[in-house]
């Protein structure tokens, strides 16, 4: 029953949703435009406000369904963690895109947001108050990244939440890569 869990999970996450909303509702293809990613901060760029939020919320709601999906079938938090994981790995790896996808930012974020809602508050108020002082979203990414296991430290969730926070958290920071070269080289796009 997990290892199926496992692989609707990452299915849900691999669902290039930025590339659907880009396509079908705006008639563009986000990796054409702009940094070529199809999460919100791109989709923001090419597609306006409105294509940046709801491919933000679709990309959050597929963070919860996964956890949601494992809390429902097997019930345990290991379970919920482990789905969610699939979830930001599907999105950051997706089957339907070669193995290519988003930073997994927002999904990684819906799954805190059922997981640890207090740090998923904490990363979002980080993430808030980089890209408003500095107008780099990536900064504010790899920042409340970098923050997310201290928060869940400081918090006192349970190790296995802390270590499910590293683990999640040493994604998003290897998917910025790019992002962190052009901020080194003062190249970096800011929103």
């Amino acid at each position: 029953m997990l290892i199926a869990m496992l692989i609707l999970s990452y299915l849900i996450g691999s669902i290039p949703t930025g590339l659907i909303v880009g396509k079908k509702i705006w008639n563009k293809d986000l990796r054409r435009y702009g940094s070529g990613n199809i999460g919100a901060t791109n989709a923001h760029r090419v597609l306006g406000p409105k294509g940046g939020a709801l491919v933000f919320l679709l990309d959050f709601f597929k963070g919860e369904l996964a956890v949601m999906l494992g809390m429902a079938v097997i019930g345990t938090p290991a379970a919920m963690m482990i789905c969610g994981m699939f979830a930001i790995i599907g999105n950051m790896f997706s089957i339907f895109m070669k193995l290519k996808g988003g930073k997994g930012v927002s999904t990684t974020l819906g799954v805190l947001s059922i997981l640890m809602p207090q740090v998923a508050v904490a990363v979002v108020v980080i993430w808030g108050a980089i890209v408003f002082t500095t107008r780099y979203v990536s900064l504010g990414s790899i920042t409340a990244a970098i923050f997310a296991p201290i928060c869940a430290a400081f918090l006192q969730y349970d190790r296995y939440y802390i270590v499910f926070t590293l683990i999640a958290m040493a994604f998003i920071i290897a998917k910025h890569r790019e992002n962190l070269v052009r901020l080194r080289k003062g190249r970096e796009n800011r929103f």
